[in-house]
């Protein structure tokens, strides 16, 4: 069986009684793209996930390949597929737990409905208004957790932005911290980008670290003092784009499917 990262995260936490594996991999749940079973067809963007009532609450199920949907229903099954991030803030509040991979994977767990909604709540927030420009930049001081959950996050930015720092920003009332610059940022990808990156900080260990994140054009003075003094991150290389197919409910974030 090939592991996901999903896999890997969920073994790294059952390992560990420390709080960061469990944040690392409720980090990948809310980046991953799942396939949610579902009673009926869509329609439209209206889905009916299939629920069921086990001892400890009503369950809906999901999976992070369309492999693994069909392992556990032993059967083509209709499905919604949607990312992680989607299905936490749709079932939020709703009294219903998410069983993961059930059954057909190392990864299989059961989130209790209490999970979903500590999820929600740690991707609802914005990240906070930019300051003025730091008056000093040096190399960056990060904790090995942020440091983990920006590499997963910033993996993503692939074709997004074309070159990401880090640095530690110093201001001038004396404060320094974190700060991620990304330079050249595609058009309209700003928000996206900031969203992300601020997540990565409250998966992070440190729930009191700020993290501070800049945009600059390429040529700016600001890229020059970066390219002496940050570390730069290797971004992979965007991968090929493919003919558009059809999508199913769910799979685009900005228009999320609706409950029946």
């Amino acid at each position: 069986m090939t592991l996901t990262a999903l896999d890997t995260a969920h073994a790294a936490m059952e390992a560990s009684d420390d709080d960061a594996p469990r944040r690392a991999f409720y980090d990948r749940l809310a980046t991953a793209e799942l396939v949610l079973l579902l009673d009926k067809e869509p329609v439209g963007d209206e889905i009916s996930p299939a629920v069921f009532d086990l001892d400890t609450g009503p369950t809906v199920v999901a999976f992070d390949s369309e492999e693994r949907l069909t392992t556990f229903t032993g059967a083509p099954a209709p499905y919604a597929a949607l990312p992680g991030r989607v299905l936490a803030q749709m079932l939020a509040g709703q009294g219903v737990a998410l069983g993961l991979n059930l059954s057909v994977a190392p990864s299989s767990t059961l989130l209790p409905a209490e999970a979903m909604v500590w999820l929600a709540e740690r991707l609802a927030g914005a990240p906070d208004e930019a300051r003025d420009r730091p008056a000093e930049l040096r190399a960056p001081r990060l904790p090995r957790p942020l440091m983990e959950a920006l590499d997963h996050r910033l993996a993503r930015a692939s074709g997004l932005v074309a070159r990401v720092y880090l640095a530690q920003a110093v201001w001038d009332d004396g404060s320094d911290s974190p700060l991620v610059a990304l330079v050249g940022a595609a058009p309209g990808a700003e928000t996206a980008l900031a969203q992300s990156v601020a997540e990565a900080a409250r998966f992070a260990e440190d729930e009191g670290l700020r993290l501070d994140i800049a945009f600059f054009e390429a040529g700016e003075p600001m890229t020059d003092r970066l390219e002496r003094v940050a570390w730069r991150v290797d971004l992979p290389e965007p991968q090929p784009e493919r003919p558009a197919a059809p999508r199913a409910p769910g799979s685009d974030p900005a228009k999320p499917p609706k409950l029946r």
